[in-house]
């Protein structure tokens, strides 16, 4: 598959600028397009400017309403509910952790549920905005069945992620990002997109055996055997239970019936380290603990021991400066 590179900021207007012209309003075309520019900056292209043509298909189709009435309930003083009203789930999910934040700026914890929702983007967005008022973010989604339980032949869970982050004094945030299946649907489709083999592991067959060829994929596998297995289903039912939203093989799929709301759960949490503990003292031990554990000796192998996120945040210095990789064909979607 062939790339360009060019400059992060024409390809957010561009992202932008589709969306509106496809009827989305500006200020939630705005939030998706630095959503999605955020993904393809720290290197995480399957979230990128990729999703664009997909996103505005599903709008075209009745899929996402492209100017929802966002609202939000409180339940309590650290509990809400925001009701998406089927939009774009990048700006639902911002609401989301919005109101976590200030709830917990105000009373310690804030932790909110998004329903009727769609798809919201890479996580790790929502919980680096908690990290930027020294708070501690914790991010959950399902998505429909693609992965199979530990054990089983046939899909059930999503590839449910789930996303932690947490500030530091000098150091730059912990932020970890991850499905719970060993790999997230969209590298699968990257891969496929670029003609390029996956490791074994990463997906199965109708008969539940592991292939290389992308293009053979029917259901993802679980990471870690039975502990990815139940994880998938602790975030499914803080996003989608906890959300009144449904669960596994009753989600409406993302890659068909793009007419259908999806109607997603999001579950979003931040964390105040002042309610608990010296904020001070909290952010100086951050910043130890990333230092120590990067002076582990590394294994054969390796040239050193990094933290979560640090790849990323690597690669979204350096992008920043020479611009980010796409595909040659969503460029040219994007300029068409």
């Amino acid at each position: 598959m062939t790339t360009v590179k060019v400059p992060f900021e024409e390809v957010e207007s561009l992202i932008e600028a589709k969306l509106i012209r496809s009827g989305v309003a500006s200020e939630h075309a705005a939030k998706v397009a630095q959503i999605l520019i955020h993904a393809d900056l720290r290197g995480v292209n399957s979230h990128g400017a990729l999703r664009t043509e997909h996103y505005i298909s599903r709008l075209e189709a009745g899929g996402i309403n492209p100017k929802p009435e966002i609202s939000f309930r409180s339940t309590g003083p650290v509990t809400g509910i925001v009701d998406g009203n089927d939009g774009f789930g990048h700006v639902i999910a911002d609401a989301a952790m919005g109101h976590a934040i200030e709830m917990a700026k105000e009373n310690g914890v804030g932790m909110v549920t998004a329903m009727n929702s769609s798809h919201c983007g890479a996580l790790s967005y929502f919980v680096q905005e908690a990290t930027k008022h020294n708070l501690i973010g914790i991010a959950m989604t399902h998505t429909d069945k693609i992965v199979v339980p530990f054990g089983g032949r046939e899909a059930f869970l999503g590839t449910n992620p789930i996303a932690y982050g947490v500030p530091a004094k000098s150091e730059k945030p912990f932020i970890l990002d991850m499905a719970t299946s060993n790999v997230a649907l969209g590298k699968i489709l990257q891969h496929k997109a670029e003609g390029k083999e996956i490791p074994l592991g990463w997906g199965v067959d109708e008969q539940g055996t592991p292939v290389a060829d992308p293009a053979k994929v029917v259901s993802l596998s679980p990471f870690g055997g039975p502990k990815g297995s139940g994880l998938s289903m602790i975030v499914d039912i803080f996003s989608g239970l906890l959300a009144g939203m449904a669960f596994g093989p009753h989600i409406n799929k993302m890659y068909g019936d793009l007419d259908k709301k999806r109607k997603l759960g999001h579950y979003f949490c931040a964390i105040n380290p002042s309610a608990f503990t010296d904020l001070e003292s909290f952010l100086t031990q951050m910043d130890a603990m990333i230092q120590e554990i990067r002076k582990v000796p590394p294994a054969e192998g390796f040239t050193s021991v990094l933290v979560p996120g640090e790849i990323e945040q690597r690669n979204e210095e350096h992008n920043r400066e020479t611009g980010v990789q796409i595909a040659a064909a969503t460029y040219d979607y994007l300029k068409a």
